[in-house]
């Protein structure tokens, strides 16, 4: 009887140290995927953070491209304004040269 008891007392002390070196393992993995999943958030947060600045840069190529394209447009619209009034004075003088 003291012989199976001891048996039974070393197996039970033998699972018990497996069970706690399976659990050290399965800590192991867990710690591994914890410092994992913060790498991946650490690059995650880079990767958005850069891709803010490109979108900072881009709203402000647009908006500088906007400024370029209104300055653009009076130009044209002066340089119309100027071609029309040149053809009025043209065809006035037209007109005044056809009465004669």
């Amino acid at each position: 009887m003291k012989k199976t008891v001891l048996k039974l007392s070393t197996l039970l002390a033998a699972a018990i140290i497996v069970a706690g070196c399976a659990e050290g393992g399965t800590n192991t993995r867990i710690e591994a995927l914890a410092n994992q999943a913060i790498s991946d958030s650490a690059a995650a947060t880079s990767a958005a953070e850069a891709a803010r600045a490109a979108a900072d840069r881009a709203t402000q190529a647009a908006a500088a491209a906007q400024v370029t394209a209104d300055e653009a447009m009076v130009v044209a619209i002066e340089a119309v304004a100027c071609c029309e009034a040149n053809r009025e004075s043209m065809e006035r003088m037209f007109q005044k040269t056809m009465s004669k």
